[in-house]
């Protein structure tokens, strides 16, 4: 996400984006997801009531299937006891509609 200033997506330093990198890598072992399944983490503000300032969201495709996992908390600050457990991917599962506006 480096680089972009749309959206949302701000200008980040390498530290960032190497975080962005260490979630990405610690989504695929806890889902237990293959090198061929599309991962994506990003970090989004959030300006609603009652929401963390900053919370990391990662989707990802498994078997034509998205998937989509909210967690809040910064990217820098997420670990790996934050990810579910991988037999609980499918309570995950979001229609092509879902637009993520909500938890």
């Amino acid at each position: 996400m480096q680089g972009f200033a749309m959206q949302g997506f701000l200008k980040r330093d390498p530290a960032h984006s190497r975080a962005l990198a260490r979630v990405r890598d610690l989504a695929i072992e806890a889902l237990r997801l293959s090198q061929e399944d599309t991962v994506s983490v990003v970090e989004v503000a959030c300006g609603l009531p009652g929401c963390p300032p900053l919370e990391t969201v990662i989707v990802f495709w498994t078997g034509g299937q998205r998937h989509h996992i909210k967690i809040f908390k910064p990217v820098a600050e997420v670990e790996a006891h934050d990810l579910p457990p991988w037999w609980l991917k499918p309570m995950y599962a979001v229609d092509e509609d879902f637009d993520g506006a909500c938890c």
